[in-house]
């Protein structure tokens, strides 16, 4: 694969296969050889899996062989039923489970037993299923619970864009693999901004689904109290749309289920309607959580704020849901968060047949553990309540109606929030995860990410500006609960507009 397909899309890039312009082989040659020349730096890809890639590679190749020879490939790939056949993803070593394939949530005690996945998740085989092949499986902070990728277990993965700073986290392999051109598209998951975070660290999309849009069967069901939500991080937001379209299946007896799409949509169609006839929308802005977006973050927000204004938007500043930062907040996601890591050490301590010990885990993790364990039951449903007395108070803040999402705003609510992401430029490594202070440091940095967590609302990562050493910033878009639409829709029209910055000026 030439050189200069390092940056195609996997939209782009299935589209050569159908015309005949590429081969799923040499592309995975391709993606397989930048690996092996940019992995050491990065540290991104953790468990390589060359050979099988390539065996799925020629098989895709010789299913786009017949698909010409038989006059049915066509550059919608919609009418050729395996839309991203042959094109290589990485995926994060946090969920999507895969049978065969090491799978270690950047856990020690995995790594020493060698542990492997016993089956595929119901993500993965939906990702399989449309022809996606994975290189391999990506670094991540032991069992997600920070956003820098700094596990002791493996090592920390750099930013591609300056080797000293964190990628962000938890999804931070991923997000560096397609970053750096390894691959187009990467899985991650979203507990705390875990995809959003990564993806403003390292100039991506990144959207995080409404809860219960991607199902966690067969293992998971409520996920961290329903916190977490899986997804994946891309180049452009029509791959964001269309990967969305692949992975929002529910299974039986999920837990959640987000609101279906009408007859005859789909996420990627809104993409064409917002180039079409999007209507102007009310926006709301806001970087006030208690004084803690820096001058360039708020630059950035001001920035995307002016061109959806030229866009035709109508745009609030200084306005945000009631209680969207409220300080209690932490208070009680604390007792969620702290519960689940609980749970999920006495998960492993049964499937292990022994107990847990503080040598089995990093110190952040045991002290979470032990304070879950150590609180009443009472404690948790009594969070879980507060959380959901807050979610109806900000829901109040939205339009009601989100189906088909591109409607006309009504006074009475808005459409979209824009914020940061991050409260501050991407940290050097280190910053995040020292031992006396990085807990408050995680709390200032991520002052933005944790409502759309608690609301299950999704939310959307934008790579529109860059810091002053020219280093990726990203804003982000807010929109009701089950209206991923027109969050794309707005994120294609700022794309279309030039707002993105690029890769192709990677160092």
């Amino acid at each position: 694969m030439s050189a200069d397909r390092r940056f195609d899309d996997a939209t782009a890039l299935a589209q050569a296969f159908a015309a005949g312009e590429a081969d799923p082989t040499e592309a995975m040659q391709a993606a397989l050889e930048r690996m092996e020349q940019l992995n050491p730096a990065l540290n991104a890809v953790i468990h390589p899996r060359p050979e099988r890639a390539l065996a799925e590679a020629a098989a895709s190749a010789q299913r786009w062989s017949r698909r010409r020879a038989g006059g049915d490939a066509l550059d919608d790939m919609s009418d050729v039923g395996v839309p991203f056949d042959g094109v290589p993803m990485a995926i994060k070593d946090l969920g999507c489970e895969q049978a065969g394939e090491f799978h270690h949530a950047g856990a020690r005690f995995l790594v020493e037993l060698g542990w492997q996945g016993s089956l595929d998740s119901h993500l993965y085989r939906l990702l399989s299923g449309a022809g996606l092949i994975s290189v391999g499986r990506t670094n991540t902070p032991e069992f997600g619970t920070t956003i820098t990728t700094e596990p002791d277990a493996y090592g920390p993965t750099a930013n591609p864009w300056s080797l000293d700073r964190s990628p962000g986290g938890s999804s931070g392999g991923s997000a560096a693999a397609v970053a750096a051109g390894i691959v187009p598209v990467a899985h991650g998951n979203d507990g705390g901004g875990s995809i959003r975070v990564p993806a403003a660290a390292c100039g991506l999309v990144g959207l995080k689904p409404t809860r219960g849009r991607v199902s966690t069967a067969p293992r998971l069901g409520e996920h961290r109290g329903g916190f977490a939500v899986d997804g994946m991080l891309t180049r452009t937001v029509r791959d964001a749309a269309r990967c969305l379209d692949i992975i929002c299946r529910p299974a039986p007896g999920d837990p959640y289920i987000a609101p279906p799409l009408g007859p005859g949509e789909s996420f990627v169609g809104a993409l064409a309607a917002s180039l079409r006839s999007l209507p102007p929308l009310r926006i709301a802005v806001s970087t006030a959580n208690r004084g803690r977006a820096s001058a360039p973050v708020r630059r950035a927000v001001e920035q995307a704020a002016d061109l959806l204004a030229r866009l035709g938007h109508r745009i609030e500043p200084d306005t945000a849901p009631d209680g969207w930062f409220s300080a209690e907040l932490a208070d009680h996601t604390i007792v969620v968060r702290t519960v689940g890591m609980a749970t999920e050490l006495a998960g492993w301590a049964e499937r292990l047949g022994r107990p847990m010990t503080s040598d089995d885990v990093e110190p952040a993790n045991w002290w979470s553990a032990e304070l879950g364990a150590s609180l009443p039951a009472s404690a948790y449903v009594q969070a879980l309540e507060a959380l959901a007395r807050w979610r109806r108070l900000v829901m109040a803040f939205w339009n009601a109606d989100p189906a088909p999402g591109l409607s006309m705003p009504e006074d009475g609510g808005f459409d979209l929030l824009l914020t940061p992401v991050l409260a501050d430029v991407t940290p050097s490594l280190g910053y995040l995860s020292d031992p006396t202070d990085g807990a408050r440091r995680i709390a200032e940095l991520a002052a933005f990410v944790n409502q759309a967590n608690i609301s299950g609302q999704p939310a959307i990562s934008l790579p529109t500006a860059v810091d002053d050493d020219g280093a990726p910033l990203g804003v982000q878009l807010h929109a009701a609960h089950g209206n991923e639409r027109l969050l794309l829709a707005v994120a294609e029209q700022i794309s279309e507009a030039g707002g993105f910055m690029s890769l192709g000026d990677l160092p």
